[in-house]
């Protein structure tokens, strides 16, 4: 498989989220996914401490650790329960969150450490100092954030220069064919300032595996557990609408919507890696095999007039 850079990093192409390690996936199941990554050449896990209430660290921790060189754990922070008056941005949580979270996975090192979610309590030079001395210590590689938005993002970067301090090198926000918000200003700091942008919900939690009918959900996927409100994130009419339009146009050139998926995110040269959950091996492979298709500038165009809806360009006026 492919690899592109995260810092000083080369991670897969196609990385494994590891949200349901400690829920839908056990110990056993864990295990198998991991063997299945190395076999195909995906060396990239990116979890967090509040998955699974801290299982999904300490399952993935168990199921690396003998291959602990070959792969790269990224993880977040900023989420949990914390003491009173401390909060996910604070340099004395970021010092327990790191402690807590490398005892968990059982390393000496993590290679991506990612702030969940921005903390409005502290200010960004307070979050940044603390992270560059875990870089300091040895404990953290590369730093990241989380659901950022451009100008802080854009901040936070000009801290780190004029501090000194180790910059954030990814930036993670929702974003895939039917959420292109990220395009409007955050992939544009990416670009202009060398940060890899990693997507969260790249299958909109399954609306983009061809699993969703006009009737809604199929019975037994993600998707069909959630309550009406959470539904609300993924599921409109104008979406159902977009997949099945982009449903047809990958059927005729003998692909899949989850190829497409992939791929598509893959042809931005900010983004170095997809990261995409899996509960069984099967998942996973499809996963793996999406990421092959080089969509050609024509297929780009027709595929951005399907997401924008211009008849005109469809119709060939």
């Amino acid at each position: 498989m492919k690899q592109r850079s995260i810092g000083a990093l080369e991670v897969s192409i196609v990385g494994l989220g590891c949200n349901n390690f400690g829920g839908r996936v056990d110990k056993d199941g864990v295990s198998s996914l991991f063997t299945a990554c190395l076999d195909n050449g995906i060396n990239f896990f990116d979890t967090a401490d509040v998955y699974g209430n801290g299982a999904s660290e300490e399952l993935l921790g168990d199921a690396v650790r003998a291959n602990r060189d070959e792969v790269f754990i990224a993880t977040k922070f900023g989420l949990r329960g914390m003491d009173p008056g401390v909060t996910g941005g604070s340099t004395e949580w970021i010092r327990s969150a790191v402690d807590l979270s490398l005892r968990r996975l059982g390393t000496d090192w993590i290679d991506l450490y990612q702030i969940h979610t921005p903390d409005s309590a502290v200010h960004e030079s307070e979050t940044l100092g603390a992270l560059n001395d875990l870089v300091v210590a040895g404990k953290i590689r590369e730093i990241g954030c989380s659901n950022y938005d451009a100008e802080l993002l854009d901040n936070s970067l000009d801290i780190s220069e004029r501090e000194s301090f180790a910059a954030y090198s990814t930036i993670q926000n929702r974003y895939s064919l039917l959420h292109r918000e990220p395009e409007s200003e955050v992939l544009e700091v990416c670009g202009d300032r060398k940060v890899g942008f990693l997507p969260y919900f790249p299958l909109e939690s399954g609306l983009l595996t061809g699993k969703v009918g006009e009737s809604g959900p199929l019975p037994g996927t993600r998707l069909a557990e959630w309550p009406a409100d959470r539904l609300d994130l993924f599921l409109s009419d104008s979406k159902i609408a977009t997949v099945k339009r982009l449903e047809n146009w990958v059927n005729l050139r003998g692909r899949t919507l989850l190829e497409l998926a992939f791929s598509w995110l893959l042809m931005n040269p900010s983004v170095p890696s997809v990261i995409a959950g899996a509960t069984s091996v099967e998942q996973l492979l499809s996963n793996a095999r999406a990421a092959d298709w080089v969509l050609s500038d024509i297929e780009m165009a027709e595929v951005n007039d399907i997401l924008t809806d211009v008849p005109s360009r469809r119709s060939g006026e």
